[in-house]
């Protein structure tokens, strides 16, 4: 939008533009590109205050998503919230899991309970609880409208999803190992993790945190991968 200089007096007290009213203020910043947000609602306090209305985010996401604005009775069990977790939920689907249809609110907001549970909490449930969990709400959300089959590549999609888009430091790593070595397959379906889905962690721990391995724990995962999966890719082999 600016540089920090240009944004800094226009939003002085004597500016022009920093006497215009909210909802003229609002309409300006909702057709600022996304990512110059943090940036935009940084210069003042008036505009960091904006930028926590509902107000603000009710014309984002109306304005970006026109189709949210219909009245839909929303299936749960994750809660909807306000207009800001809406917005974050539809862009989710929109730009990471690339869904654009009836799906598309109801998956980036599994999206997002999904990566808080992993990422918020000191001991994430098994991530076959987990999955799980995923699936009975998609299940939720779509009643009778997709098979059972449909739902658990619906869950895979948006694990997929969230263990690419996970931070790279040492507690995803740690999480990554743990789901590794976790016993899962004696959990019945749909309790279980997808192949693929098992697959992405294994390949995530032995190519982005090859280096937080020690020797010990090198050969542990590699002797419950090759339990999984034959043959071994060779990108994996060699501590």
């Amino acid at each position: 939008m600016t540089d920090d200089a240009d944004a800094n007096s226009i939003a002085t007290t004597d500016s022009p533009f920093a006497k215009l009213p909210d909802h003229l203020l609002i309409e300006i910043f909702v057709r600022v590109p996304h990512s110059e947000w943090a940036q935009i609602s940084s210069v003042s306090k008036l505009w960091a205050d904006l930028f926590r209305q509902e107000s603000l985010w009710r014309t984002a996401l109306f304005g970006t998503f026109p189709s949210a604005s219909r009245t839909k009775r929303w299936p749960g069990p994750i809660p909807r919230g306000l207009s800001k977790r809406r917005y974050a939920a539809l862009c989710i689907s929109k730009h990471i899991l690339t869904s654009d249809g009836e799906m598309d609110e109801i998956m980036g907001h599994t999206y997002l309970f999904l990566k808080e549970q992993l990422q918020l909490s000191t001991m994430a449930p098994s991530s076959g609880i987990l999955h799980g969990t995923i699936i009975d709400r998609v299940n939720q959300f779509i009643a009778c409208g997709k098979s059972r089959d449909a739902a658990h590549e619906l869950a895979s999609q948006i694990w997929l999803a969230v263990l690419d888009n996970l931070e790279e430091n040492h507690n995803t790593f740690l999480l990554l190992k743990r789901f590794a070595q976790e016993g899962d397959v004696f959990l019945p379906y749909p309790y279980s993790r997808s192949i693929k889905v098992q697959w992405r962690v294994f390949e995530k721990l032995f190519t982005d945190f090859r280096d937080c391995f020690s020797g010990a724990d090198y050969y542990d995962v590699l002797a419950c991968a090759k339990t999984k999966f034959q043959p071994i890719p060779s990108a994996w082999l060699g501590y």
